[in-house]
């Protein structure tokens, strides 16, 4: 490790375990970090994946044992813990954009970009001229300029995550951990940051943290394999062993989508007419119109910022719809509680995961589902603790109830919602990018939930950004572009040939 180079870092870890909430996550860890060294780090959900990019950040702290070593290296500097190179690492990760979502930071993505420069979670001071020069650049490098004036929370999931990726390459890091980084983006947003992944030409260590085999960089040269907490894999990526965890499962045949067919038409339980949608005073959706009955499957596609998650929170009762159009939802008429209708609906969103309290156990996140809430406002019934335990269970998630959210790893997070979603057999399921970070094998596994629900004559709307995740039931299609529909109707009728640019790079993704 001696003698690295002086600009990157280096990082050697042997004999570290990890414990979190009374568990151990990390076991005798073993591994070499070194600069121009590049690394995808693969792993079921709850393998240690972000525990251990966490704990190469420094952000915990190792079990202590007299043989354990963490050391960190830049030329011939050597440094046994990481309080005096935190400053030299970037690292990005989910926990990071729900924070902004669940403390309301909204300042201008110049401003959130340039906290990377002084490594802070909100602007304490003005950015000066030679701040801005470098906000600006790290904007440039993944073709993101047009954000620089956006409030931050105005940003659709993928713009955020890339106004963020910008803020971590603003503090110019001598090393770069990044986990699930390409979560939400859209198809061109996707191919900017593997571009950068890929053409940087200096040595700049970093660790991607993946659950797809396409979100690879193909500059990748080292692969880093967890199981249970162990590393069971570290070596040259061309033998590594990723197809396991990172290749899709059960994939539904692209064939099969295009001969889709609509079922019969069934009950109209939401419905849209000329919507126009405005948050914050600026249009995001505008002349919407569609109608879901029971047993349709919806895939909404677009680029980000398109309008996606604002047409589901629409259509489950976030927002209004601006005079002129209106919306209508089976059994809530004039005087009726617009609970009553989410109650009968299962939502999976991002928002979601940062707003529940991550101090909430699995079983209060998944009975607050029958109430439509965050959180609890009483104490659950019996009914409520009975239909938690079942579709825990139905779920494979039984050993997780008594543990808290702040416990569990994103993807362990993204099944609690939908067991959320599923806790009252919902007659209208409202999913929004809801495979994201989650391992191949759980993404067949809750497609599987999903075609169940289909099959027993509930309605789906689901946003997608890749072919790979479109339930193989879909029926109906809705390409969003800057709040219009570029196609509304019978996925049928349009066949996957005649489909706009979006959607075709979308199947060379999946």
């Amino acid at each position: 490790m001696r003698g690295a180079d002086p600009r990157y870092l280096a990082v050697e870890l042997a004999h570290v375990s990890l414990r979190r909430g009374g568990r151990r996550v990390l076991t005798d860890l073993k591994l070499c970090i070194r600069p121009g060294e590049r690394w995808v780090l693969a792993g079921a959900n709850g393998a240690g994946k972000t525990q251990l990019l966490k704990l190469l950040a420094g952000s915990v702290w190792p079990e202590p044992k007299a043989q354990s070593v963490r050391r960190y290296v830049r030329g011939r500097h050597e440094w046994l813990t990481p309080h005096d190179v935190k400053q030299d690492i970037a690292y990005l990760g989910a926990e990071r954009q729900d924070k902004y979502q669940r403390y309301g930071w909204d300042m201008s993505v110049e401003r959130i970009v340039g906290t990377g420069i002084h490594r802070t979670d909100i602007p304490l001071d003005a950015l000066s001229r030679a701040d801005r020069r470098q906000v600006r650049r790290a904007l440039r490098a993944l073709r993101a300029g047009h954000l620089a004036a956006r409030p931050f929370l105005s940003l659709s999931y993928g713009e955020r995550r890339v106004a963020l990726l910008a803020r971590a390459l603003a503090s110019r890091p001598r090393l770069l951990l990044l986990d699930e980084v390409l979560n939400g983006l859209d198809a061109e947003n996707r191919t900017r940051v593997l571009e950068w992944l890929e053409r940087r030409k200096r040595r700049l260590p970093w660790v991607l943290a993946t659950h797809r085999l396409e979100d690879v960089p193909r500059a990748a040269s080292r692969a880093l394999v967890l199981e249970r907490g162990r590393i069971v894999y570290a070596g040259a990526r061309r033998r590594a062993p990723l197809t396991r965890w990172l290749a899709p499962h059960a994939h539904p045949r692209l064939a099969r989508r295009a001969r889709a067919r609509p079922a019969a038409p069934g009950k109209q339980l939401v419905r849209l007419h000329n919507a126009r949608v405005y948050l914050d005073g600026s249009r995001a959706l505008s002349g919407i119109s569609l109608a879901v009955r029971a047993g349709e499957c919806w895939v909404v596609h677009g680029r980000n910022g398109s309008g996606k998650t604002t047409l589901l929170r629409t259509l489950y009762g976030d927002h209004g719809v601006a005079v002129g159009g209106r919306i209508e939802r089976a059994g809530i008429a004039p005087g009726v509680p617009l609970e009553h209708f989410k109650r009968r609906v299962g939502l999976v969103a991002p928002h979601l995961q940062a707003d529940h309290p991550r101090e909430l156990t699995v079983c209060e996140v998944v009975q607050s589902g029958r109430h439509a809430s965050v959180g609890l406002n009483g104490a659950p019934s019996s009914a409520d603790r009975a239909a938690t335990r079942r579709v825990l269970a139905h779920l494979g998630l039984t050993r997780l109830a008594r543990r808290r959210l702040r416990e569990l790893s994103y993807g362990q997070s993204r099944r609690v919602l939908f067991a959320r979603a599923l806790v009252r057999s919902p007659q209208l399921l409202l999913l929004d990018e809801p495979l994201a970070g989650v391992d191949a094998p759980t993404r067949a596994a809750l497609l599987q939930r999903v075609a169940a629900r289909t099959a027993a004559g509930a309605a789906v709307v689901v946003t997608a950004h890749r072919l790979g995740d479109w339930p193989g039931e879909a029926t109906h299609e809705l390409e969003l572009a800057a709040g219009r529909a570029r196609y509304c109707g019978p996925l049928r009728q349009r066949p996957l040939a005649r489909r706009g640019p979006l959607s075709r790079r979308a199947v060379r993704a999946s």
